[in-house]
């Protein structure tokens, strides 16, 4: 199949090394990036999301990076509308688009065509969902829409009443076009032992806590950000803006985020491998055989 059809892409759960696989294969292949994280949109947030550096990136294009005001919700159909633009931009030059990242929806939203419907915002219905607990309406989103709870943070009340909101409004679960043929698509998983992947998130984590680097991110967002909405990012951002407001110790701020942290990465695996298209690797020789297969 011509090269203007062709898209990879490379996910796994959080801190196993998607990044540096995809700019090593990019440089190799002719390649470009578009993120597909649901937090390195934001404006601001660099090292709670682990977005790239302009020297990781080794002169590597990258693309929905920084496209967004953390102040406003950024929602799928949105990131769908500027990935599809970037991945046609970067075929058109005659370069292969690398799509990497672990949020799961996001990734899907481009290789199966969903498209998620524009619902305007309901106040009064968010007001009634808010009311409920997280697991309440992890359950309610379980029986309206299935599928769309295998994929989302059952732990994230934001995310959680906008999925509401918009099968209640449009009364029909988002739908899901499989075989969407727009692409040729390659897509590469990262395998990594549970035990493996844990350390990994420790080291990384450590490394963001250095010189209080994560910390002095947050405090500059919360210049313009309410805690609300900090602790509404998630992860990181939300037990940091814990920690800052003296609701949590130090240790209890760094336990939360590594053990949430190994929570979200199970929840993205489980997520994952039910993607019967997706190869799994355990390392760059095995990923550049596929590839260099692929692109043939």
């Amino acid at each position: 199949m011509e090269n203007n059809r062709k898209l990879i892409v490379i996910l796994g759960p959080t801190s196993s090394g998607k990044t540096g696989l995809s700019i090593k294969l990019a440089k190799k292949f002719n390649g470009q990036v578009v993120s597909a994280d649901s937090r390195q949109v934001y404006k601001g947030m660099d090292i709670g999301s682990g977005k790239v550096t302009k020297k990781e990136m080794a002169g590597i294009p990258h693309y929905l990076l920084d496209v967004a005001n953390p102040k406003r919700r950024f929602s799928v159909a949105q990131y769908r509308k500027l990935a599809l633009r970037a991945v046609k931009n970067i075929q058109r030059e005659n370069k292969i688009p690398f799509l990497v990242g672990g949020t799961g929806f996001y990734i899907q939203s481009v290789v199966d065509g969903i498209v998620v419907p524009e619902v305007k915002p309901d106040w009064k219905l968010r007001e009634k969902l808010e009311k409920l607990t997280t697991d309440q309406m992890f359950e309610k989103l379980e029986k309206l829409d299935p599928e769309r709870a295998k994929v989302i943070d059952k732990h994230n009340p934001r995310r959680l009443v906008r999925a509401l909101e918009i099968v209640l409004k449009t009364k029909k679960p988002i739908p899901v076009l499989k075989n969407n043929n727009q692409f040729d698509v390659l897509e590469i998983g990262i395998a990594k032992p549970q035990s493996e992947l844990k350390s990994l998130i420790h080291k990384r984590l450590l490394q963001r806590l250095e010189k209080n680097k994560m910390i002095n991110e947050i405090k500059k967002l919360h210049k313009t950000l309410s805690w609300k909405r900090l602790e509404e990012l998630g992860l990181e951002y939300r037990f940091v803006a814990q920690y800052l407001q003296n609701k949590i110790t130090y240790q209890e701020m760094v336990n939360s985020i590594q053990i949430g942290s190994e929570q979200y990465a199970k929840r993205q695996m489980t997520w994952f491998k039910k993607d019967k298209r997706i190869k799994w690797v355990k390392n760059y020789k095995e990923a550049e055989k596929l590839v260099k297969n692929f692109c043939k």
